[in-house]
């Protein structure tokens, strides 16, 4: 069974808060969903495209 956390990318902006975002490890993959629709299901990413999601959120933080 999948263990989810909350990732530290999940947000106090908008929506009064309420962003989260989960992400579990997986065999060969990276799981992610969104916390207040866990029953809609999650991405699977490849580790890969998991490290690229993430190095394009810290590129769209430091932009101006």
């Amino acid at each position: 069974m999948a263990r989810w956390r909350k990732s530290s990318y999940s947000g106090g902006g908008g929506s009064g808060g309420q962003e989260c975002v989960e992400v579990a490890d997986l065999i060969d993959a990276v799981g992610v969903r969104d916390s207040r629709a866990s029953e809609a299901g999650h991405l699977a990413l490849s580790p890969a495209a998991f490290a690229e999601l993430l190095a394009s959120l810290k590129r769209d933080e430091s932009s101006p």
